[in-house]
């Protein structure tokens, strides 16, 4: 049975207790996980190798730091995970607001108390949860906000002098005092405020107003901020920047086996109900592809970043789809189609900023367009070239009696809410399709999974150019190129898919 925890300050001496800086602390715990080999930022994934290293090295030696990187980086749960490398609790001197050490008091009231107690004064103990402390920098932040002010109406109840610290209303930074405070956007934080700061960031201590209050702070000082904001919204004046011991940069998944453990592990995907939906592994590489895609189209502002919500609620809502469409028919489980795809592109549109090309073309065909490069992608990695060795000359490969099949005029309608059984329906109808997608597209459960490794295929096939699709209100009508650009001529020409520059169509 563990013996009950000091209450008083004599119970605390007696308890061999000894007072230790916070960076102390979180270096004394950082070393003893990296020699029992304990993980350090659980479900951070991707940085193992590169942005990991930088802050156990910022940390052994007692750095603050920024945290800079595009939306969506992991900067905030990172930093939130911090706490896990301090102490479960810390004594404080009860009944003051600075989280005073008992035996190692910063604050004058606190000095005086415990000269008047004596090993009598009461103490309580501070959980890790509640030593961290982060703030979201507006416009409106004010230095009262983080260090504090003069509270007149105290110092006039209690016919005290302003110099005083009884008539100090502490801000959020002491109040973090022996803890961890992180300042998010700093870039957003105006340039006086950003002063304010420079005080602690050097001389570990604050002052209010100019009185000659001076207060040590042990605080850990984490900031984090997006490379756009130095010149979109505001920036980091030169004095604190210079303050901040270590930079250090993040970056999304580089690899697609990383940003499929993120989304995994983030994503909403089981789900209680009376539908079990199952995505078949090619889709899921295929929502990570329309990531992989956006960060690399021209349509987009790269400077912006594409958060790695992107391919989380893209998985999200092609799950939805797939539950929607099982509902609606009395299905009990359903199986991810590329169908899925088109109605989930809300969760592209948003998460996207535009560049003018883009906005020409519509925020819903840059979504539509992306998802079509990340399926087309994924195409290309399971199934063979249409087009063979030769590029000239178009052999279409494996593909001949499928591309016969809608050369001869037929036509293959689907819909984001039609049944399975129409699907599979249509899609049979096509010779060799069904031939293709067993020999080409992994499945574990053909019953399950076969019409959507068909309609994978005429989708590859589509992105490829061998097949036209015409998208309506949630149905899509695969049918002949050829076909379709005499239809087109008719029409006045058919409509282009948005087309970058250094990309063949």
């Amino acid at each position: 049975m563990a013996a009950p925890k000091p209450t008083t300050v004599g119970e605390l001496k007696r308890s061999g207790y000894r007072p230790c800086g916070l960076k102390d602390e979180l270096r004394r715990n950082l070393i003893a996980k990296l020699k029992s080999k304990e993980p350090l930022f659980p479900g951070v994934i991707g940085y193992e190798k590169t942005v990991l290293p930088q802050i156990v090295n910022a940390l052994l030696s007692r750095h603050d730091f920024i945290l800079l990187g595009l939306r969506g980086q992991a900067k905030t749960r990172i930093a939130r995970q911090l706490t896990e490398l301090l102490d479960p609790e810390i004594p404080v001197l009860a009944g003051f607001p600075l989280n005073e050490d008992p035996l190692a008091p910063v604050s004058n009231g606190a000095r005086a108390h415990l000269a008047a107690a004596g090993d009598a004064a009461a103490i309580h103990w501070l959980p890790r949860a509640e030593r961290y402390r982060e703030k979201l920098a507006t416009p409106d932040v004010t230095i009262a906000d983080l260090i504090g002010d003069i509270d007149p109406i105290k110092a006039a109840t209690k016919r005290l002098d302003y110099a005083s610290e009884e008539v100090i209303h502490y801000g959020i930074i002491p109040r973090t005092n022996r803890g961890i405070f992180c300042i998010n956007e700093l870039p957003d934080l105006p340039s006086r405020i950003q002063v304010g700061l420079l005080n602690i960031m050097q001389e570990r201590d604050i002052q209010i107003r100019g009185f000659p209050v001076r207060l040590p702070m042990d605080v850990l000082m984490l900031y984090t901020a997006n490379p756009e904001d130095y010149t979109n919204r505001g920036s980091i004046i030169t004095p604190l920047k210079d303050r901040i011991a270590s930079q250090i940069l993040t970056h999304y998944p580089a690899k697609l086996e990383e940003a499929l453990s993120i989304t995994r592990q983030e994503a909403w995907t089981r789900r209680e109900g009376e539908v079990r939906v199952y995505v078949p592994a090619y889709l899921l590489e295929a929502v990570e592809e329309v990531a992989f895609a956006a960060r690399k189209s021209e349509f987009l502002d790269q400077s912006s970043g594409v958060s790695a919500r992107l391919p989380i609620t893209l998985l999200e809502n092609v799950i939805s789809n797939a539950e929607r469409r099982a509902l609606l028919h009395g299905e009990t489980s359903a199986c991810a189609r590329p169908v899925d795809f088109q109605p989930a592109i809300s969760a592209v549109t948003g998460k996207v900023e535009l560049v003018y090309e883009g906005e020409q073309e519509g925020a819903a065909n840059v979504a539509r367009h992306l998802v079509g490069r990340g399926l087309k992608e994924v195409f290309d990695r399971y199934l063979p070239d249409a087009y063979g060795k030769e590029k000239q000359e178009a052999s279409f490969g494996p593909y001949k009696q499928v591309v016969a099949h809608f050369a001869a005029g037929h036509v293959v309608q689907l819909h984001d809410a039609g049944s399975a059984a129409e699907a599979e329906q249509a899609l049979q109808a096509v010779g060799g399709l069904a031939d293709l997608a067993r020999q080409y597209v992994p499945m574990k459960d053909e019953r399950l999974e076969l019409a959507a490794a068909m309609e994978f295929v005429l989708e590859g096939l589509h992105q490829s150019r061998l097949l036209a699709k015409d998208e309506t209100e949630g149905l899509g009508r695969y049918r002949d190129m050829l076909g379709s650009m005499f239809d087109g001529m008719d029409e006045g020409g058919p409509p282009n898919p948005p087309k970058e520059r250094g990309r063949r169509r």
